[in-house]
């Protein structure tokens, strides 16, 4: 019930802040940036991750996901982070342990905070717009063409949902 109503008081505050654009910045695990503003126009799901979650079959849905609708715009951009202990020791590590495991070929940002005071300015954005902070790894946010923020979701939500693919679909361009 207590996640019922938190989930609902997210869409109800999701709406309000629906016309502030999210803007973020990220290091690139590949070197360079990672600027969600150069995918404008296009919709961005970002997920927050780690390396030894239980959640993170989710890579082989997410690689999935991107491959699925790459073609029709969607950005699928991955987030390490060691907030809730459980990402590698060091950006190298992540992207050796994703390129073997998952074959990823996604966009993958360097090691992030994503909680609390230390967190990336683009999740001080989402709390501040939305309410919104990852409570676990693998919390998802779709971004839409425009920038501002559609829906959120937590860990448990399989990224090729009905909820997830449905929402995607409806962004795509």
């Amino acid at each position: 019930m207590k996640t019922l109503l938190t989930s609902l008081a997210f869409s109800l505050g999701a709406t309000a802040a629906a016309s502030q654009p999210l803007t973020g910045i990220f290091a690139s695990i590949d070197g360079g940036i990672l600027n969600i503003e150069d995918w404008r126009g296009a919709p961005v799901l970002v997920v927050n991750t780690a390396s030894r979650c239980g959640f993170t079959h989710q890579y082989d849905a997410l690689q999935t996901l991107q491959d699925r609708y790459a073609d029709a715009g969607l950005v699928v951009l991955a987030v390490p982070s060691n907030d809730f202990l459980q990402e590698l020791g060091s950006n190298d590590a992540v992207k050796d342990f994703c390129e073997v495991n998952f074959s990823l070929t996604l966009p993958m940002a360097t090691i992030t905070p994503v909680t609390g005071r230390d967190a990336h300015p683009f999740y001080r954005q989402l709390q501040d717009v939305a309410g919104f902070t990852p409570l676990w790894n693998f919390d998802k946010v779709l971004i839409g063409s425009d920038g501002t923020l559609l829906q959120t979701w937590r860990s448990v939500t399989s990224p090729l949902s009905r909820k997830i693919t449905g929402a995607v679909e409806a962004a795509l361009p």
